[in-house]
């Protein structure tokens, strides 16, 4: 597992004690075992690696590009997946996870689909919408809908609580 600095920084509620560096590998360590084991019960074959950066674990599922990994490479099935994982590591530990989960490049097209939405979302802009709306979604992805939107010289917020939380896009 690669590590980063003794502690990690977390980008959530002041209450919550930034994890350390050692914790989040536990966390990995515990993913990589249940997932182990949910692969071997589906008789999916996949190599796992570990990682810790920017405050969170990161477990990856990768296999062949027309292997059996890609049953599961869905994003809905990954985020479904990365629940289950979260909520196997969190009654493990005792502590709110972060984790995020990543099956045979997942994340990388889940980050190209939100690129699109926002570029969709930009041309309502130019268009003379004042801002736009995009739907609800996780911490993680509005995190990077937050990181493209700024690349691309604009500004967005998040409004709305748990499930409804969505991002809304407006000129600087």
């Amino acid at each position: 597992m690669t590590t980063s600095p003794d502690i990690a920084p977390v980008d959530a509620a002041p209450d919550r004690v930034p994890a350390t560096v050692a914790q989040l590998e536990e966390e990995g360590d515990i993913a990589a075992d249940f997932l182990e084991g949910l692969l071997d019960i589906a008789d999916i074959d996949g190599d796992l690696d570990l990682d810790v950066r920017s405050g969170r674990a990161y477990v990856s599922v990768e296999g062949p590009a027309d292997g059996s990994v890609s049953l599961i490479a869905h994003p809905d099935t990954v985020q479904a997946l990365q629940e289950l994982t979260r909520i196997a590591v969190q009654s493990r530990t005792g502590r709110f996870s972060r984790l995020i989960l990543d099956v045979g490049g997942s994340r990388d097209a889940r980050q190209r689909q939100l690129s699109i939405l926002v570029d969709r979302a930009i041309e309502r802009l130019e268009d003379g919408a004042t801002q736009a709306s995009l739907p609800a979604m996780s911490s993680y992805e509005r995190k990077l809908v937050h990181d493209i939107v700024s690349e691309r010289g604009f500004v967005s917020e998040s409004y709305g609580d748990g499930a409804d939380r969505h991002t809304v896009i407006s000129r600087g």
